[in-house]
């Protein structure tokens, strides 16, 4: 499910810290990814499941220094998704 999106913006620096936001849902969760400076750079979303917490990680990563994340629902729907950005050592900031 994950839909393929042409970047906004260009790209962060590989050395440029970037932000994550993910609205959750039962089955998908919708993710953006911003400059700490608030451009937005991309958006997708991603199946709600352990792969797909993967794969939207690997793609919040290629686009800069990921060290923080905020995610709604982190006590229900973004629970899960929490607990792997956790053990992958970023940063998450409950956001209702």
């Amino acid at each position: 499910m994950t839909q393929p999106t042409r970047p906004r913006h260009h790209p962060a620096a590989p050395s440029e810290d970037v932000v994550l936001g993910v609205a959750t849902h039962k089955d998908a969760h919708v993710a953006a990814v911003a400059t700490v400076t608030g451009a937005r750079l991309d958006t997708r979303s991603f199946h709600a499941t352990r792969n797909g917490y993967r794969k939207l990680l690997a793609w919040a990563r290629s686009s800069g220094r990921l060290r923080r994340a905020g995610i709604e629902c982190t006590g229900s729907y973004g629970a899960a998704l929490t607990r792997y950005q956790h053990s992958e050592g970023i940063t998450v900031i409950e956001v209702n």
